[in-house]
């Protein structure tokens, strides 16, 4: 807590500081700020929302919100895997990252701001005990340095014990970014950093410390959840990395003038149409995941295989990837007849691996370890490179109709052969006197495995894949009626060559088709202060052996809001609820996610009562997580021997520190 204190002031004085030297340039603009973010491969912009909304604000503090149906281990901070499919991201090529990817920075969660004034906003969240504390603060600052030059930065310091023993988790990110957006020439970048270090406990060993403790506690129906043993002790993953992603874009085109009707020779606006565009974008990712563990009687005892050293486990892998992509594009409304965009682009790819090497002598007899598999033609050290040709045609200006599309093929390295495509199209009808949106999606992948999947040494783990391309072809479609609170969408994906980690908790690809459908109905409901919103999920599975999945996943939240003067006040209850399913579990040495059919997991309602506040530019929450803890059964597990986090009491601040 003292460090976090220390964090916490050093952060109000950074962020006061680039308020004031931000504000020196423009503070008599006033304006409604706006957020974007970027989509690859050419940086285009997407609209989306300054996080300055009380409604629901609690609810981001609270593990299992993060997914409809999220399987993790439990803390705040900790690996977790979507059970929504449709939700659900591909392996990426450092697929250590991926289990803590709600907790790491990216190009889909990075915002740009343009706020005109200077905006800080700092959060601090903070719940559970002395032994259970979850902490949380965070930093957002923007400001323009004029109308077209911003400049921000950021930082999320994540520190929580966690509720049972040896699962503490840290994460610490910080990062600028900038943006300049003029006539001729248009740049986005950003930097971020992160560091996560998460506490392994393999899973408590006994499940009746949860489900039925009487019987392990000789009658006694109090559990300190601390006192329950777990099957590590001494193990920690460490997760760190840096992103720095650049993005350039020169246009060339013509002065569009508007004249005084009765001066001819007065100009009343000059506009600058652009025609064609030259987009240059970098992005570096450098990636290390270390894991530790130094207790040799649990290190024998928790895995069947070790290969490289006996006693104790460091593993380390560390990845680093450029990627530049330079593209050509014909500019979307230069004239009536443009009514849309198309671009073509080359990318170009550089990996490289750095795995644990074989520590041991040829000479080395230990009898407790197990052969290594030397004629499996594995390397410590890999580099490979990757050529990529596409194409994309996007619409985003039309009235009733906007689309895009985009194409990719490989043709260098295993990528040879690859093809991307994807796409979707929009358009609005009148409906009940309102506006609704229907919109259809459509993609098709044919890719090659990522070299990690197939390429792989450890203490505990290794494997040499040939693996064969894996086929994805989905469709679908939604339609959006805010008349009446209403959104549904449906599609259905067919899997080819589906790559999954086995029973053994290695990865496996499965030869045939797996075909998964998935509803979703969004319903909201309000008569005055009263508010009911309902997310349910519908989905089914070909094969779930390959693809588990809960079949209904439900989000129901019950509210009202009203209003105390100035004070904006949002109290009411939620609930997270999926249906029982063969859970996945988890692999603490290679932070993988792996299929079992053992253990059932689900049917528990996870219940939440909250009180969401907004004073001015200040909102504030308390709320008392998993208050239905005891009352609606015990079986409160979203992987088999990690237990979600007991009844809790939280609490926390957000100030918009706007000049």
């Amino acid at each position: 807590m003292k460090l976090l204190r220390n964090i916490a002031g050093i952060a109000v004085t950074c962020m006061a500081a680039f308020n004031v030297m931000a504000g020196s340039n423009d503070s008599t603009i006033v304006q409604q700020s706006s957020a974007w973010r970027v989509v690859d491969p050419l940086g285009t912009r997407i609209e989306a929302v300054v996080d300055t909304l009380h409604v629901n604000y609690a609810q981001e503090f609270v593990p299992s919100e993060i997914s409809d149906a999220w399987a993790c281990t439990g803390n705040y901070a900790s690996e977790g895997y979507n059970m929504i499919y449709f939700d659900r991201e591909p392996y990426s090529p450092f697929f250590f990252r991926d289990a803590l990817s709600p907790w790491i920075p990216g190009e889909k969660t990075m915002r740009f701001y343009n706020t005109r004034i200077p905006m800080t906003l700092l959060s601090y969240a903070t719940g559970g005990g002395k032994e259970t504390t979850q902490d949380r603060l965070r930093g957002d600052f923007s400001g323009n340095i004029n109308a077209k030059a911003q400049i921000g930065a950021k930082l999320d310091y994540l520190y929580s014990k966690g509720s049972y023993n040896y699962q503490a988790a840290k994460n610490f990110v910080w990062g600028f970014s900038g943006s300049y957006i003029g006539d001729r020439y248009e740049f986005q970048g950003y930097y971020n950093h992160y560091n996560s270090v998460n506490k392994e406990n393999g899973g408590i060993t006994d499940d009746r410390y949860i489900t039925d403790p009487a019987e392990v506690q000789g009658g006694s129906t109090s559990v300190d959840t601390k006192s329950i043993p777990t099957n590590l002790t001494a193990a920690h993953n460490r997760v760190k990395g840096g992103e720095l992603w650049m993005n350039h874009k020169y246009k060339i085109g013509f002065w569009k003038e508007q004249y005084h009707e009765e001066y001819e020779d007065s100009v009343v606006s000059r506009e600058y149409v652009p025609v064609t565009a030259f987009t240059w974008t970098l992005k570096y990712n450098q990636n290390s995941h270390e894991f530790i563990n130094e207790s040799a009687a649990e290190d024998a005892e928790f895995w069947e295989k070790t290969y490289l050293t006996a006693g104790k486990t460091y593993d380390i892998t560390r990845y680093w990837q450029m990627r530049n992509t330079v593209a050509i594009s014909l500019m979307e409304g230069f004239n009536k007849y443009a009514k849309a965009g198309l671009s073509a682009f080359l990318t170009h790819e550089v990996r490289s691996y750095t795995q644990s090497p074989d520590l041991r002598s040829p000479d080395n007899d230990d009898e407790r370890l197990d052969p290594y598999p030397l004629d499996a033609g594995l390397s410590p050290k890999a580099k490979e490179n990757f050529l990529w040709a596409g194409a994309q045609l996007i619409r985003q200006q039309g009235r009733l109709l906007n689309y895009q599309a985009t194409a990719e093929l490989g043709l260098v390295g295993r990528a040879a052969g690859e093809v991307k495509a994807h796409g979707n199209i929009d358009t609005r009808i009148k409906l009940f006197g309102d506006t609704v949106t229907v919109n259809a999606f459509g993609s098709f992948y044919n890719t090659a495995p990522e070299y990690l999947l197939e390429n792989y040494v450890s203490n505990h783990f290794i494997w040499k894949n040939d693996f064969s391309k894996t086929r994805r072809y989905r469709v679908g479609g939604s339609i959006n009626i805010p008349h009446t609170g209403t959104n549904f969408m449906a599609g259905i994906e067919n899997v080819q060559n589906h790559i999954y980690f086995n029973g053994q908790c290695m990865p496996t690809q499965s030869g045939g088709n797996v075909q998964v459908f998935t509803a979703r109905l969004l319903q909201n409901f309000r008569f005055r202060a009263l508010h009911w919103e309902n997310r349910v999920t519908y989905q089914t599975t070909s094969d779930a052996a390959v693809i588990p999945l809960p079949t209904l996943a439900v989000y129901s939240n019950l509210y009202v809001a009203f209003r105390v003067a100035t004070l904006h006040v949002q109290m009411g209850v939620d609930c997270d609820y999926y249906t029982k399913y063969k859970a996945v579990a988890y692999q603490p040495a290679t932070m993988a996610f792996y299929n079992q059919r053992e253990i059932d997991c689900g049917n528990y309602p996870f219940v939440n009562l909250y009180f969401n506040f907004k004073l001015s530019k200040t909102r504030f929450f308390i709320m008392m997580s998993h208050i239905n803890q005891g009352m609606t059964g015990d079986n409160y597990f979203s992987m088999p021997h990690y237990p979600l986090n007991p009844r809790r009491f939280q609490m926390g601040l957000s100030v918009d520190f706007a000049n």
